[in-house]
Formats: structure tokens, C-alpha cells, sequence
């Protein structure tokens, strides 16, 4: 059974500073036995970078829709996973307001990261929480998931402007604000008409951010994972769609 304390030595050992951007992509029950269970995995999270900053996704697109529009940040749970879901209500965290691709975020300008993010029109602007990562030179860590999960490279397919990637028209939907009032929001949603999820397609890249040095294997409790850097993540997946746009189809 694996304690905080052998959590944080994991963090350490994958030579994550405590100062780093991080994000995180989990699945829980990849990473065996925990004591307190999900709960420890996000207090060692915590404490570990609390010098620099923790996300993770707390995605919502999977419930919202025309018929389900209002987004309740503080109470709409996240559709991927266990440990955003306990994450999101730790005292001292904060939550973006985007109604189908926020984020969580604790630590070091954690408010100011996730400010803006329901000004945008698609779900992973170059702007965005997702976006910024490659300006704050951020690690994004896949814990018992993939690239299919990374939600960072759709964000680099934002940033290249690459086609079919969206809805014909943006839904609307409307945002719950601090002081409770309702702020609509209109938001194009991911759509391909050849893949229902294009991010299903992204591990065709792994062994080229393996070769690059832009990712490479670790390990968190029993879990298999993967340690990226946004800006190699970046650099091979413009490579590879300057040179076919439709690498991911």
C-alpha cells in the first residue's frame, strides 16, 4: 500500500521540481493501492508543488449540451475521473469557468492562470488553460493513461489552425458567476465527420515524443506514465502536421 510520503518520492524521482508547472491526466485506479485512496494522491500533488502550480482537467463536455447548458462551476462534477473531482474542492483551489473544457489549479498565481477561460469560442484556445502551458513552460504527466488523453494537443491543433476540428455552429451555454448570475457563452464544440474523437488518434505520435526527448516513461505507485514538456510536445506535433495536416486522421 503506497503512503503520501511515497507518492512525493515518486514526484522527486521523475525529477519534477517543486516550482513546476504541472498538469495532470490520471487514472486512479492505475496507480494500486493507496492509503485514504484518492484523497493522498491529491494532497501529495499538492504539498509537493505547492511552491509552484498543480492542474488538472475538470472537462464537463461529456453532460453538457443544448438541452443541459447551465455550467455551475462550483458544483458540475468533472467527467474524467476521481481525483480531478476531489481535487476541484480542496480549500484553495480554483476552477475556470469554461462549460466544457475547465481546469482545476492550486498553487502559485493559480487565480490569475485560470482567469478569461470562458472568453473564448472553442474548447482549447491557444489563450486558454490549456494553451498557456506551452508559455509557462509546463510538464504535463499522464498517469495510467496516453496521449489520447492529453488534452494539450488539441490545444496545438488550435494553435496551427488545423481544419475540421469543430462544430458548424457554437452551442450556447451559460455560465454560473461568483456572485450567482448567468453569463452566456457561445462555444464550438470538437467534431470531426470522419472520428468521433480525434484525441483517440494522438498516440500515433508517441514514439516521435519519445525520440525527441518531449516525453518519457515513469512511474507513480504501481502506475505506467508518461512525463511531457509542452514546448517538445509542440515542436514534433508541428513537425508532423506541417507536413501532413491530417496526421491524426
Amino acid at each position: 500500500m503506497y503512503r503520501k510520503e511515497d507518492l512525493k518520492a515518486a514526484l522527486k524521482a521523475m525529477e519534477i521540481k517543486q516550482n513546476d508547472v504541472l498538469m495532470l491526466h490520471s487514472s486512479m485506479k492505475s496507480i494500486g493501492e493507496v492509503l485514504d485512496g484518492a484523497d493522498t494522491v491529491v494532497d501529495a500533488f499538492m504539498e509537493y508543488l505547492e511552491e509552484g502550480l498543480f492542474l488538472t482537467p475538470t472537462h464537463t463536455w461529456k453532460q453538457m449540451s443544448e438541452q443541459y447548458n447551465i455550467f455551475d462551476p462550483a458544483t458540475e462534477p468533472a467527467c474524467v475521473g476521481i481525483i480531478p473531482n476531489i481535487f476541484m474542492k480542496k480549500e484553495g483551489v480554483v476552477r475556470s469557468l469554461h462549460p466544457t473544457h475547465s481546469v482545476a489549479a492550486y498553487g502559485k498565481n493559480a487565480a490569475e492562470y485560470v482567469k478569461g477561460d470562458d472568453e473564448f469560442i472553442t474548447p482549447c484556445n491557444p489563450k486558454g488553460c490549456f494553451g498557456r502551458l506551452l508559455d509557462m513552460n509546463a510538464k504535463i504527466l499522464l498517469v495510467g493513461v496516453t496521449h489520447a488523453r492529453n488534452t494539450f494537443i488539441h490545444a496545438i491543433e488550435e494553435m496551427l489552425d488545423v481544419e475540421e476540428r469543430f462544430t458548424e455552429n457554437p452551442t450556447l451555454f451559460k455560465v454560473k458567476l461568483p456572485d450567482g448570475t448567468l453569463k452566456e457563452v457561445s462555444m464550438y464544440r470538437h467534431y470531426n465527420k470522419h472520428m468521433a474523437h480525434i484525441s483517440e488518434s494522438f498516440d500515433k505520435l508517441m514514439d516521435a515524443y519519445f525520440e525527441a526527448g518531449a516525453a518519457k516513461w515513469v512511474s507513480f505507485g504501481d502506475a505506467k506514465c508518461i512525463l511531457c514538456d509542452a514546448k517538445g510536445l509542440y515542436e514534433v506535433t508541428k513537425s508532423a502536421i506541417e507536413k501532413d495536416e491530417h496526421t491524426f486522421i
